[in-house]
């Protein structure tokens, strides 16, 4: 009696569902002020115009945190190391403040230019800002959806234009690299930088600001690299 086992290999994506990736702008890292101003135009209207004091914490928090937002944008921290010595720095400024606020005999000059600043601002000035980002965010909603990538068992496909233009590439053999080019973006909405290399395309396709991007990784390498192993056995003979 013999038996015989046989083992074979085959690509075998385990869902036909496609992933869609999206390049978005760097835009919609500053959904953090966008919050902060939804909330500081309420706290304005509650508070009103006569608490000049809670209108300075308000506007003082919504600077701080636009500041923090604009350097994000403006800088990229490509490391842990750089992300730890912006923490020191903003701390070091933050405890010179409170500093010379709490004790003006070190430097009165500045002790006094310091209690001088209080950013005061209408629950007006925080809904027209909130409403600006509003808009902008709705015409970058309606950009991404001209402008997409579709990858697919089979195939990769890219929709452009105004007229959903398609463009088709050979996907079983598409190589994806992933890169973390800012610690702060990474961080805000887990997004980075995906480089597409299609078969038998000289061209590479780089994607910024891909949302989710380990989770989008993850699910192509599935879709693509997944092998399924069948087993089959003989019929016995005596």
């Amino acid at each position: 009696m013999t038996t015989s086992l046989e083992s074979q290999s085959k690509i075998t994506p385990p869902s036909d569902r496609p992933i869609y990736l999206v390049s978005y702008p760097k835009i919609v890292l500053l959904y953090p002020t966008f919050m902060v101003s939804v909330l500081a135009t309420f706290l304005s209207m509650w508070f009103g115009g006569d608490n000049v004091g809670m209108q300075s914490v308000i506007g003082a928090t919504f600077l701080v945190v636009f500041g923090l937002n604009l350097v994000v944008l403006a800088f990229d921290f490509p490391r842990t190391t750089s992300l730890t010595l912006f923490f020191f720095i903003a701390a070091l400024i933050m405890g010179l403040v409170l500093l010379f606020r709490s004790y003006p005999d070190i430097l009165p000059a500045l002790s006094a230019f310091l209690r001088s600043i209080e950013p005061v601002a209408n629950s007006t000035f925080y809904g027209l800002f909130t409403f600006m980002l509003t808009l902008i965010y709705l015409v970058v909603l309606a950009m991404v959806r001209m402008d997409y990538w579709e990858v697919r068992p089979n195939e990769l496909l890219h929709h452009h234009g105004f007229l959903s233009n398609l463009e088709r590439f050979s996907a079983p053999n598409l190589r994806i690299s992933k890169e973390i080019s800012d610690v702060f973006e990474y961080m805000l909405l887990r997004s980075g930088r995906l480089i597409l290399h299609p078969s038998n395309e000289p061209r590479a396709f780089v994607l910024d600001n891909v949302l989710f991007i380990d989770k989008k990784e993850k699910d192509i390498t599935r879709m693509l690299g997944s092998l399924q192993v069948s087993v089959r056995n003989e019929p016995t003979e005596s």
